[in-house]
């Protein structure tokens, strides 16, 4: 009865066998013409098919850069309000990468505004201060004048370099595609005689930067810091300061003796 029913269907037996048959795979290769085939007709090739690399680094190609050092204040300079004195304000800058960085600041307001350092090397993990120094000036509105000085900003970069790398703000020019832009720092002005915790802050951390530069950890083996470029536009400022001072002074004399 086995045998009677396995013949009793022969028909339908080829047909099974055709239909397996279409689905076995074949090895013969795929040529150029079938592969424009399958691409006009919306068939799927290997071409149209992004590899993970590439998909990765469009995206790391829209996240914003990360951040190397860390600040202290994050994104203001405080200032005292204290006209026809030099003031300053000061900045905590750690390395929290695990490379050498180098960093570089610039300012809308280079004429009234100088820093110290104004760049430098920092090894991971170490810490400095910069100190801005700034000369407020008299003037009969004093509200609208602390406005302007309020649209000061401070723009901070940043660029990895080898161990041994001395400091040069040419770095900067020569690398300009591997610089990253850290923060943009803005002004505010402080009332000397109103407390804040933003006031007592600025105190301690210009007196701990005072104390950095008495008694230094280390020196460093190699130039790292540009302070030496910096200590002589702070002197030629000074200078220039001074004469202003006393320039106020004639004109103070003139205006009472007229």
């Amino acid at each position: 009865m086995a045998i009677t029913q396995q013949n009793h269907h022969p028909k339908s037996e080829q047909k099974l066998l055709k239909l397996c048959s279409f689905w076995q795979p074949r090895t013969a290769t795929i040529s150029p013409s079938s592969q424009t085939h399958n691409h006009q007709t919306g068939g799927a090739s290997l071409s149209n098919v992004k590899p993970s690399g590439y998909v990765s680094s469009v995206a790391m190609s829209i996240l914003p850069a990360r951040r190397r050092l860390r600040l202290d204040p994050s994104t203001k300079f405080y200032f005292p309000n204290e006209p026809g004195k030099q003031v300053k304000s000061v900045v905590n800058i750690k390395n929290g990468s695990k490379s050498y960085v180098a960093f570089k600041f610039q300012t809308t307001e280079p004429k009234s505004c100088y820093m110290r350092p104004p760049g430098g090397i920092i090894a991971p993990g170490e810490s400095i201060f910069a100190t801005v120094f700034k000369f407020m000036e008299h003037s009969e509105n004093n509200e609208k004048y602390v406005a302007q000085n309020r649209k000061i900003k401070f723009k901070l970069m940043s660029l990895k370099v080898k161990e041994g790398t001395d400091y040069a703000p040419e770095l900067f020019d020569e690398q300009k595609e591997k610089v990253t832009i850290e923060q943009i720092l803005s002004v505010v002005f402080l009332d000397p005689n109103q407390p804040s915790s933003a006031l007592g802050k600025l105190k301690r951390q210009l007196e701990e930067a005072e104390s950095a530069i008495r008694t230094p950890k280390k020196p460093p083996a190699r130039n790292r810091l540009g302070v030496g470029g910096g200590a002589l536009v702070i002197d030629e400022w000074k200078e220039r300061r001074e004469k202003y001072l006393a320039r106020q002074k004639v004109e103070a004399v003139d205006s009472s003796s007229s």
